[in-house]
């Protein structure tokens, strides 16, 4: 097995992350027994930042094509990327991911294992480790909290274009914050495809330390999650999906009982967040806000549901 990888990286306003990004796609070594060559293939989202303007003079990215769009979002950016790449090969990137130098071999090398045992339908899945760590990202250690079970997500996975393309792409009505990926997993996973692991394709999701003035925004993500989670509710009204988005009694009782009913929320909790920042803790700190954070995500499906249901009784 040969491929050419084409690296479909959304962007929207990361101009610094996204050059240590792009510098460490530009490092990478590879068999070319197995890897035939690759393109970064950068969709700007409609920044604002000069992103655009940067890119445009930047002779030093060999393997970079750029691409524009107004701002409508990860989905339909990743679909312009897909339909314009030239590999047959897609590997899904964020623009604030910083890899490894031997991360499209091992990419490689996981799909060539995966289809020897299991066949043509699969895709890979590699390791993402969170960071806030701007200088040196890939000093970071792998965490507990880094262990995810998601089928596909965007942030690190590579599947062949022709895939993609018989699923029908992401499906631009998430125009909020969240679930375009898992969504197209469902598709995905209906059509027979399997996840093979690919740990050593090691990516760094570089975000800077929490603080608190990061609260409203983090607070504004989790609700628009719950709308969106209502959204891919509705194109696959499973159970599983239910327990994916936090739609289930369960899920409102743990968030409605660890929050005393939104009682412990930005407000009452801001003396131990800030507290814990002091202490340089700002990692802990995060995983106690979502206490209320998981709250506000809760609220925001049954606020969306109820919204539907309305509707559908005029």
């Amino acid at each position: 097995m040969r491929v050419f990888f084409s690296v479909v990286i959304p962007t929207y306003n990361r101009k610094p992350i996204l050059e240590k990004c792009l510098w460490a796609m530009e490092r990478q070594r590879y068999d070319v027994d197995q890897v035939t060559g690759y393109e970064i293939v950068v969709v700007d989202d409609g920044s604002t930042d000069g992103t655009v303007d940067w890119l445009k003079e930047a002779a030093d990215f060999s393997h970079l094509r750029l691409l524009e769009q107004d701002h409508q979002g990860p989905a339909a950016a990743r679909n312009l990327g897909v339909e314009a790449a030239r590999g047959d090969t897609i590997i899904f990137i964020d623009s604030d991911l910083v890899v490894l130098e031997d991360f499209l071999q091992c990419h490689a090398t996981a799909l060539a294992s995966g289809q020897q045992r299991l066949g043509e339908k699969v895709f890979t899945y590699g390791r993402v480790i969170n960071t806030a760590n701007f200088e040196q990202p890939t000093a970071e250690p792998f965490k507990v909290t880094d262990y995810s079970r998601a089928y596909f997500a965007t942030g690190n996975v590579a599947i062949a274009k022709h895939w993609l393309l018989k699923a029908g792409l992401f499906d631009t009505q998430f125009t909020l914050y969240g679930w375009e990926d898992l969504e197209l997993g469902v598709r995905l996973k209906n059509m027979g495809l399997t996840l093979v692991k690919a740990p050593d394709a090691v990516g760094y999701h570089w975000h800077p330390p929490f603080s608190l003035d990061q609260i409203p925004n983090l607070i504004e993500k989790e609700i628009e999650r719950g709308r969106m989670g209502v959204l891919f509710y509705q194109k696959h009204p499973t159970f599983e999906v239910r327990l994916m988005i936090q739609m289930t009694w369960l899920h409102r009782i743990l968030w409605g009982v660890l929050s005393l009913g939104g009682a412990l929320n930005e407000k009452t909790m801001a003396p131990l967040l800030k507290w814990l920042i002091r202490r340089g803790k700002p990692q802990l700190a995060l995983e106690v806000a979502r206490v209320f954070l998981n709250w506000y995500n809760v609220q925001g499906v049954y606020q969306a549901q109820r919204e539907l249901e309305v509707a559908g009784n005029q």
